[in-house]
């Protein structure tokens, strides 16, 4: 079970119940009980727990008995280090995964729309295409003359009888 202790900058250090005041000692007994201890500043919320306990190492050691063995905190401070540097491996790790999922995601809504707008519009020339066709061929189908004097060809304009025929 977690025993909750707040402290406050002028505050003396209470149990979560707030009816006794706890030392620093009190708090090193309650660990070496089997508890453990979560202290957190009453004023902002900021957990003391790693402080609270290195100050109690540091006090019993004050005292003169030698608490952590100093091959143990060499490997400790060695080992802070690789912590350290795995958490931010890990924090970048878990960033970039984030970041190419949401440019993934950015990158499909993008190019939907231009997909959609692409087919669109190639359909739009697939017609325009075929429209095209049916007028040159028609203007192919028109009679033609020849200039004599220059060999151009030009258009025949179909007489007004051909162009309204009329019925008789």
């Amino acid at each position: 079970m977690t025993q909750c202790v707040t402290t406050g900058r002028s505050l003396p250090i209470a149990g979560a119940d707030m009816a006794r005041r706890m030392s620093l000692d009190d708090i090193a007994e309650l660990v070496r009980s089997g508890e453990t201890v979560e202290v957190v500043d009453n004023a902002s919320g900021e957990d003391l727990t790693a402080q609270t306990l290195t100050q109690i190492i540091l006090e019993e050691g004050k005292d003169g008995r030698q608490v952590i063995p100093s091959d143990l905190l060499h490997q400790l401070l060695r080992r802070s280090g690789e912590v350290f540097d795995m958490g931010i491996d890990q924090i970048r790790s878990t960033v970039d995964d984030l970041l190419q999922s949401s440019l993934g995601r950015l990158q499909r809504l993008v190019q939907g729309p231009r997909a959609e707008e692409l087919n669109e519009l190639r359909s739009q020339l697939r017609q325009l295409e075929h429209r095209l066709s049916i007028l040159l061929d028609d203007l192919d189908d028109r009679p033609r003359d020849v200039d004599p004097d220059t060999g151009d060809s030009q258009d025949v304009d179909p007489s007004p009888e051909e162009a309204f025929p009329t019925s008789s």
